[in-house]
């Protein structure tokens, strides 16, 4: 790739790191400057900086690491939470993470070990959506129990503290988020009808899901 390409490469990939950022705050997913986002350029991590309202942020405010951490493009210090951003990457071919403080989400992360299988939807985050056990935020024991939730999954909770996705591209990490808020949500009504318990799907019900969301979409 040329500089010049690498160049237009990063801007573009920003533009849509800030787009993104913007879209978590206007939805709901999160408070103030809560939450960051990232998306992999080659060996270069661009991730919304620190304490930075997103509405503020301009081209040139990009932020870029590399995946030892390293700055290597930008002014602005990174978000506290680069290590976990920085775990995924290292440990996934995930190309874009997303990660809030979604109400309901953060709820249900207080009150179960993993969601309960309330709808099909868990299939196209690769299973039970598992809650990471605390962590003090931006710590290094807060990445590794991500990576620990996140197995074969692509969203995990982060219990006390919110959610994260992953995916290979921004869309789908944000769209990922969005799934898993709505199927807290979904979980946290049903299960608030006095005498009753919502119906949950088996093991073997979701993976016939998983099977079929393989020819999900349009092809070609």
């Amino acid at each position: 790739m040329t500089e010049q390409r690498r160049q237009d490469a990063i801007e573009r990939a920003w533009d849509d790191l800030v787009a993104t950022a913007r879209r978590t705050v206007r939805e709901g997913l999160v408070v103030g400057t809560s939450g960051n986002v990232s998306v992999r350029v080659g060996e270069l991590v661009l991730v919304t900086p620190s304490g930075v309202p997103y509405d503020r942020l301009r081209p040139e405010d990009a932020v870029a690491v590399d995946l030892d951490g390293q700055r290597r493009l930008g002014r602005l210090s990174p978000t506290s939470e680069l290590p976990m951003h920085l775990a995924v990457y290292r440990s996934t071919g995930a190309a874009a993470v997303v990660h809030t403080h979604a109400v309901h989400a953060t709820a249900v992360s207080t009150l179960v070990p993993e969601l309960p299988l309330v709808h099909y939807m868990a299939a196209a985050l690769g299973g039970p959506v598992r809650t990471a056990a605390y962590a003090t935020y931006g710590s290094r024991e807060l990445a590794e129990n991500m990576l620990l939730a996140l197995r074969d999954r692509s969203g995990c909770l982060l219990r006390n503290h919110g959610t994260v996705t992953c995916g290979d591209t921004l869309d789908q990490a944000y769209d990922r988020t969005a799934q898993l808020e709505w199927m807290c949500r979904l979980w946290l009504t049903a299960s608030s009808v006095p005498g009753r318990e919502p119906s949950l799907l088996s093991e073997d019900q979701l993976q016939e899901v998983q099977e079929k969301l393989k020819g999900y979409g349009q092809r070609g």
